[in-house]
């Protein structure tokens, strides 16, 4: 079973930063896209920044030039760096995964990291 574990949610003003990071543990033998969505009561989960075994990183449109998705050094551990953040940007973050671990193929989530953003 591959866990995530997200950090770095938080209340904040607008314009201030954020930093979340997402750490995959288990017997994971390949990822092959890990990222960050995003949900806000009503809506439906919507994909803030995701990097793909090609190398491929999306950005949703409202993010672009703000957000910053990277990945560390131990490649099962993501961060998503937040500046210039606006109300709109409060949600419930969601790390997630998916690829191969030793038993089976993976499609994990964590259990999301509230961001605030208001004055």
């Amino acid at each position: 079973q591959v866990q995530l574990v997200e950090s770095g949610g938080g209340l904040v003003q607008p314009g201030e930063s954020l930093r979340l990071s997402c750490a995959a543990s288990g017997s994971i033998v390949s990822i092959n896209t890990m990222g960050w969505y995003r949900q806000t009561p009503g809506k439906e989960r919507e994909l803030v920044a995701r990097l793909t075994s090609s190398g491929s990183l999306d950005y949703a449109d409202s993010v672009k030039g703000r957000f910053i998705f990277s990945r560390a050094g131990i490649k099962n551990t993501v961060y998503l760096r937040m500046n210039s953040l606006k109300p709109e940007d409060t949600a419930v973050y969601y790390c997630h995964a998916e690829g191969t671990s030793a038993y089976s193929d993976f499609n994990s989530w964590g259990q999301g990291t509230q961001v605030t953003v208001s004055s």
